[in-house]
């Protein structure tokens, strides 16, 4: 098991501070919690409630997020609870109880066609995941998430991309999605109302470029590389969520105003990718940010 680290992130609330982890805390889903009682089956949200400036507690796959009471500044305060979180969870620490907590859901599972014929969107009202993952083969998938692994069980099935609250599968010639679709919707319906691990851990380091969300970047964003993830992450990513897929930064070259964007799920390979790219991404950028675009290329995940 990797040794989880603990990275700060500011938010737009000055009251609310994010501890991301490289590590996945909880199967899918998320916790809230405004008060210690709430917090019976989180052993960790109610050590954190000890703190007396912790007014609020959110938990997810791979970040928690803490309201602070006006008492102190976060600056104050943050790394040492920084610290506190890492080695509560370096120590196998219990984040959530799910095994107490968890009721039989009613969870459905829909499938939809996407713009590329080859990937089929299968949506779901359960959450899946705060972090978006792209499988290129089972091996990828067995290293960290038994669903995807599950899935590359058919012989059909090419790549596996997992987000918010849907899976995109990319299919091979062999069949048709007509043919198949059913049954792929029939096993991850299955699958999820079982309450079998999503995600067990994140993917490697050497895989991060195409598997992180670029709204968590490592490095702080500034200036027009900033405005750009702003503008994806409003007006683009949950365009072509809808379609099945994913759309996320790269870099941004200053110099020759070039922007560099990664395509996943039904977009990574998609015959009409390359006119949305042209027509709506970058014809988008270049109006709202003036001067500062000359072209966006995009590499398949």
């Amino acid at each position: 098991m990797q040794e989880v680290k603990i990275t700060i992130q500011e938010t737009t609330n000055n009251t609310i501070i994010k501890f991301n982890t490289n590590a996945v805390l909880i199967n899918g889903g998320s916790y809230e919690y405004n008060n210690i009682d709430e917090a019976k089956n989180s052993p960790l949200a109610q050590q954190l409630f000890h703190l007396p400036f912790v007014k609020k507690i959110f938990i997810t796959a791979n970040f928690i997020a803490i309201q602070r009471f006006d008492i102190v500044e976060w600056l104050d305060v943050q790394e040492e609870v920084s610290q506190q979180i890492e080695s509560y969870l370096n120590n196998k620490g219990v984040v959530v109880n799910e095994e107490t907590t968890t009721k039989k859901e009613a969870i459905e599972v829909y499938a939809e066609v996407t713009p590329n014929p080859a990937v089929m969107k299968f949506g779901t009202n359960k959450s899946l995941t705060q972090v978006d993952v792209e499988y290129k083969n089972i091996e990828e998938a067995s290293k960290s998430s038994p669903l995807a692994q599950a899935v590359f069980n058919f012989p059909f099935v090419k790549e596996v991309f997992i987000s918010d609250n849907y899976i995109s599968v990319t299919k091979y010639d062999m069949v048709e999605w007509k043919e198949v679709f059913a049954e792929v919707r029939t096993f991850i319906r299955e699958y999820l109302v079982e309450g079998k691990t999503i995600i067990k851990d994140l993917p490697s380091e050497k895989n991060t470029e195409t598997t992180e969300k670029p709204i968590q970047p490592k490095v702080q964003l500034e200036g027009v590389a900033a405005q750009i993830v702003d503008i994806l992450d409003e007006y683009i990513k949950p365009a072509v969520a809808g379609d099945g897929g994913n759309i996320a930064f790269r870099s941004y070259d200053e110099e020759n105003k070039i922007v560099s964007v990664i395509l996943q799920g039904a977009c990574s390979g998609c015959p009409s990718s390359t006119a949305t790219l042209k027509n709506g991404i970058e014809n988008l950028l270049k109006e709202m940010l003036p001067d500062q675009i000359n072209e966006v290329i995009a590499i398949n995940g």
